[in-house]
């Protein structure tokens, strides 16, 4: 793994997974929330965002984090990655993590509470599209995250003599 896309609904744990396999991996970690959103917390257009990922992937290797939702541009990134982590947690774990970080507006918690039934197939269609290539990873609960970082980290260590 040395270009990962990490997606999910907000407060699965995509930003505490990305940090942690970056250290893992030495890989950079980059939070596409820092490029995306506008002064005044509107969304990039998307022809724009679309050249900022362009950007963003276009070195060796990184860690992009960050699902933002129906404004979205995915092809771009996962057309790049070479693995693809999906966190796929129950709603209430999600609601009780955002809830414990921080204060979100009524988009957000619509998003959160309909990211099953309308962005999870459309993210889904979408890696089908343009990340046939690369390895996908679905995670349903913090073990699961937990094995893949156990293995990610076995794997990335150099033989025993």
């Amino acid at each position: 793994m040395r270009k990962v896309v990490v997606l999910g609904r907000g407060g699965a744990g995509k930003s505490t997974l990305a940090a942690r396999l970056g250290a893992a991996l030495a890989l950079p970690v980059i939070e596409l929330d820092e490029h995306f959103w506008t002064p005044g917390l509107s969304p990039a257009p998307k022809d724009r965002w679309a050249e900022i990922q362009r950007r963003l992937t276009s070195g060796e290797r990184w860690i992009l984090d960050g699902d933002l939702g129906p404004y979205d541009v995915l092809s771009v990134r996962l057309q790049a990655a070479d693995a693809v982590i999906v966190l796929d947690f129950p709603l209430w774990r999600c609601v009780w993590r955002t809830l414990h970080r921080s204060r979100e507006n009524l988009a957000f918690w619509r998003w959160l509470v309909t990211y099953r039934r309308r962005s999870l197939p459309t993210i889904m269609t979408a890696i089908a599209e343009h990340a046939g290539h690369a390895k996908l990873f679905l995670l349903r609960n913090p073990n699961a995250v937990e094995q893949l970082l156990v293995e990610t980290v076995n794997r990335s260590r150099p033989p025993a003599p």
